[in-house]
């Protein structure tokens, strides 16, 4: 079982099934909704998908046909999903468990920030 929440733990959730196929996501509104270079998800079949506690959850459509899940209280994106698929895509940064999942590629890298290099080889810190 795998389990996430939000920052503040109003929305919890669990999955059932795998997470597979980590994608990070360069796009214009996936950047602008997590304040961030990019957005890590990974597709999750609805059938795989519970949320636990929900009463902070709420939506947003971001583009016609697709809409953001985020707690209204903290502001973490939790999920998105567009009408008539038999998925939703996960924000990976509002897991609580570990996965085995490894990440598959850049997505809308044509859409990506102008200061961030894919390729940079900057140093990684354990800590700030």
């Amino acid at each position: 079982m795998i389990k996430g929440s939000c920052l503040c733990g109003s929305v919890q959730y669990e999955i059932t099934g795998k997470i597979d196929d980590i994608v990070h996501c360069h796009c214009g509104t996936c950047r602008k909704a997590h304040s961030a270079v990019f957005s890590s998800v990974a597709a999750v079949q609805d059938k795989d998908f519970r949320l636990l506690s929900s009463d902070s959850l709420k939506s947003y459509e971001s583009s016609k046909g697709k809409s953001r899940y985020f707690c209204g209280d903290c502001g973490s994106q939790i999920y998105a999903k567009r009408i008539n698929t038999p998925h939703i895509v996960l924000r990976l940064g509002t897991l609580d468990s570990k996965i085995d999942a490894v990440e598959q590629a850049h997505i809308w890298v044509s859409e990506k920030a102008d200061w961030f290099h894919l390729e940079s080889q900057l140093p990684k810190n354990p800590e700030f």
